[in-house]
């Protein structure tokens, strides 16, 4: 990932060895993680039983909040490609019991499509 974009927060997509060193204890026996993503420290991943958000939190990113999203709990999602003058994608989700969407930001090239659907698949 380059400088500008880890300054803008864009995203780049990680290979499922990458999230497994980095989610080592939180991914459960026989989870598989389908896509991930890389946003400055954050983490946004796509399993194939839920959401996992990951935020480093403070200067060292030793503190860390994760969030587990059951695919059942997300009720409506939106992807916005990167157009020609764009350099990125956004990803809207909304989950039942929150008034407003999870937004993420990635960066022009992501796997935006991938990350569709791995959502639309897991919500039938």
């Amino acid at each position: 990932m380059g400088i500008l974009d880890g300054l803008f927060g864009h995203g780049s997509d990680l290979s499922p060895q990458e999230v497994h060193e980095a989610l080592g204890g939180v991914l459960t026996q026989g989870e598989a993680v389908q896509v991930a993503f890389r946003v400055i420290r954050d983490l946004i991943v796509f399993t194939d039983r839920r959401l996992i958000l990951v935020d480093k939190q403070g200067v060292t990113g030793r503190k860390v909040a994760y969030m587990t999203v059951p695919y059942r709990a997300i009720t409506c999602f939106s992807v916005e490609t990167a157009g020609s003058f764009d350099f990125d994608s956004e990803l809207a989700i909304w989950v039942s019991g929150r008034p407003e969407p999870i937004r993420k930001t990635l960066k022009r090239g992501a796997d935006i499509l991938g990350i569709q659907q791995a959502i639309a698949a897991s919500l039938r």
